[in-house]
C-alpha cells in the first residue's frame, strides 16, 4: 500500500470538476462539484445523526437503496436544509445532472452545504451543470474546492493497494471546518475506488471504519444537519469482486482507514479559527468503548481546547474532562503527558500532578500539532480522537456567518 496523487480521480474511470455557478457572490469561489464514474458503481453512505437532515440526504438514501450510483453532484454556499421545496430541488439537481451525463436520475448522489434555512435557487445550478460536465477530467483539486465553505485548505488524498493480485486505488476529498462533532457524519466526504466490491461489503467497510475515524473528530461540538460520507466503487481495477470477509476485504479496509484517518486529521487541523491540531491518544483502557469515551471527552472539552490555544499545560482540564466523560475509569491510575515535535512532558501520574518545567511544556505546546497522551493503566484497549484548539477567530467566524 502506498500514498499516491490524484485524489478522487486516482481510481480508474473517475473524473471530476468544480466550477462557480453563481450560488456564491464571490466569483473566485467554486460552488458546484461533480464526480462521475464511466460505469455504474457500487455505492454506500453514512449520514448525520441529527434529527434535522438536509433534503439531499433523503434523496441520496432513496437513490442508493439499490446499492448503485454513477455520479455525485454537490453545491456549496447554501445548504438545501429546512426548505419547504428541499426534496424537489434535490430531485431537480439529480435530473439535470443525469440528463447532462445521459444516466438515470436514480444513479445520482446529491449533497449540499452552506447556510441552513435559506431557499436554494435551482437556476444557477441548472446554468452551471453543462459547463461542469463539459469540463470533467482529472480535476480532483477543483472538485475539492467546490465543496469548501469556511475551509481554508483543500482536503484530498489517494492510496493504492493490492486486492486479488490487482492494483486498486481509493481516493477522497473532504470538507469540514465548523459544525464538526463525532455523530456521523458531520462533514462531507466523498470517496471513490476502482476496487470491485459488493454494495453490502462496501457498506460494511464504511460503517465499520467511521466508528474509529470520522466519529472521533470534533471541532466545536455541533453536529451538522446536511452532511454525509459516500463511497462509489466501480470495479475497473479488475480484481475478483469482494463479497465476503477475507484477505482482500482486509486490504480494502486498511487502505480505506489510511485514507480516512488522513482526512480526519485534515478536517480537525482546519477547524474554524484553529491554529493547532490536537490528537488525543488513549491507552490502557479496560475496553475500546471506554477508550473512545475518554478520547472524545477530552477532545471536546472547551477548556482543554482553550488551554492548548494558550500553550498552557493545564493538565487539570484534561483530568476534569475524563471525570465527566462518563467513562468507567479509576482516576487514581490516570497518567497524562503532552507531546509535540519539540518533545514530551509528563504532567500527571496516578491522578495527581508531578513536577515538570513550565518552560519546556510551553515550548512543546506552541507547536501546530499536539498529542494529548492518556494512559488509564486499566487494560489493553486504545482509541484516538482528533480536534483543534479554541481561538478568538472561531467566535468571529460564527458571529456573522449568515450575514
Amino acid at each position: 500500500m502506498e500514498l499516491i496523487s490524484g485524489g478522487i480521480c486516482a481510481a480508474k474511470g473517475f473524473t471530476a470538476n468544480g466550477v462557480h455557478c453563481g450560488i456564491r457572490k464571490n466569483r473566485a469561489k467554486r460552488d458546484l462539484t461533480l464526480i462521475y464514474s464511466e460505469v455504474a458503481a457500487s455505492a454506500a453512505a453514512v449520514y448525520t445523526t441529527n434529527l434535522v437532515k438536509g433534503a439531499p440526504l433523503y434523496v441520496t438514501k432513496k437513490h442508493i437503496a439499490d446499492g448503485k450510483a454513477q455520479a455525485l453532484i454537490c453545491n456549496s454556499g447554501n445548504a438545501n436544509t429546512c426548505n419547504a421545496d428541499g426534496i424537489e430541488v434535490a430531485e431537480q439537481m439529480s435530473v439535470l445532472t443525469a440528463q447532462a451525463l445521459h444516466i438515470k436520475p436514480e444513479d445520482v448522489i446529491v449533497a449540499s452545504t452552506g447556510v441552513i434555512g435559506q431557499p436554494l435557487d435551482i437556476t444557477p445550478i441548472a446554468g452551471g451543470i453543462p459547463g461542469l460536465v463539459e469540463g470533467l477530467g482529472d480535476h480532483s483539486d477543483l472538485a475539492a474546492e467546490g465543496i469548501m465553505t469556511t475551509d481554508t485548505k483543500r482536503k484530498e488524498l489517494a492510496v493504492s493497494f493490492l486486492a486479488g493480485g490487482k492494483t486498486c486505488k481509493i481516493g477522497g476529498i473532504a470538507k469540514g471546518s465548523g459544525m464538526i462533532h463525532p455523530n456521523m457524519a458531520t462533514m462531507l466526504v466523498f470517496l471513490t475506488t476502482d476496487c470491485a466490491i459488493s454494495p453490502a461489503m462496501l457498506q460494511k467497510a464504511l460503517s465499520t471504519d467511521i466508528q474509529s475515524t470520522f466519529n472521533m473528530v470534533s471541532v466545536d461540538g455541533d453536529t451538522s444537519t446536511n452532511d454525509m460520507v459516500t463511497v462509489m466503487a466501480n470495479g475497473l481495477a479488475g480484481n475478483q469482486e469482494i463479497t465476503s470477509e477475507g484477505p482482500d476485504f482486509n486490504a480494502f479496509m486498511e487502505a480505506l482507514n489510511t485514507l480516512t484517518v488522513y482526512l480526519c486529521r485534515c478536517i480537525a487541523a482546519d477547524g474554524e479559527g484553529a491554529t493547532k491540531l490536537l490528537e488525543c491518544k488513549v491507552s490502557g483502557a479496560k475496553s475500546e468503548s471506554v477508550a473512545k469515551v475518554v478520547a472524545k471527552g477530552v477532545i471536546c472539552s472547551s477548556l482543554t481546547k482553550a488551554a492548548m490555544f494558550g500553550a498552557d499545560a493545564n493538565w487539570g482540564r484534561v483530568l476534569c474532562a475524563i471525570g465527566y466523560s462518563g467513562a468507567d475509569v479509576d482516576v487514581a491510575k490516570v497518567e497524562v503527558s503532552f507531546s509535540s515535535p519539540k518533545g514530551e512532558v509528563l504532567v500527571c501520574k496516578d491522578g495527581a500532578g508531578v513536577d515538570f518545567s513550565e518552560e519546556t511544556a510551553k515550548e512543546i505546546l506552541l507547536e501546530s500539532e499536539i498529542d494529548i497522551l492518556i494512559d488509564l493503566h486499566d487494560g489493553e484497549s486504545t482509541a484516538t480522537a482528533w480536534g483543534c484548539d479554541l481561538t478568538y477567530d472561531y467566535v468571529k467566524i460564527n458571529g456573522d456567518y449568515r450575514t
